[in-house]
């Protein structure tokens, strides 16, 4: 098992930035890749984008390339979304996932395998 925390979120102004974390416990061993991903009220669990846990490659969502940037510490098994230039589109819930085998694509939620409870960003315009 694989447990996630996030945390970071609040409310921000739109041009503003925020930094969510997500530290994970438990069999961090087995983790391949921590992806991001945000969910806003009616709508579908949308990607932001992944980092690879031993490579440290990226890969993000169309909608927060250039803005957004995922990095890691695994020292201290955490992963960072770093978001600037916010826009009031960017509100959701922003969720950390695991995922611990290979697939197809980590651009979808089923290509992980343990969630966190997820952290309220809102951006007021």
């Amino acid at each position: 098992q694989v447990q996630l925390v996030e945390s970071g979120g609040g409310l921000v102004q739109a041009g503003g930035s925020l930094r969510l974390s997500c530290a994970a416990s438990g069999r961090t061993f087995s983790i391949y890749v921590m992806g991001w991903f945000r969910q806003a009220p009616g709508k579908e669990r949308e990607f932001v984008g992944y980092i690879t846990w031993s490579g440290g490659s990226t890969y993000y969502g169309d909608s927060v390339k250039g803005r957004f940037t995922i990095s890691r510490d695994n020292a201290k098994n955490t992963v960072y979304l770093q978001m600037n230039s916010l826009k009031p589109e960017d509100t959701a819930v922003y969720y950390c996932a695991a995922g611990t085998r290979t697939y197809r694509t980590y651009a979808v939620p089923r290509g992980y395998d343990y969630w966190g409870q997820g952290t309220q960003v809102t951006v007021s315009s």
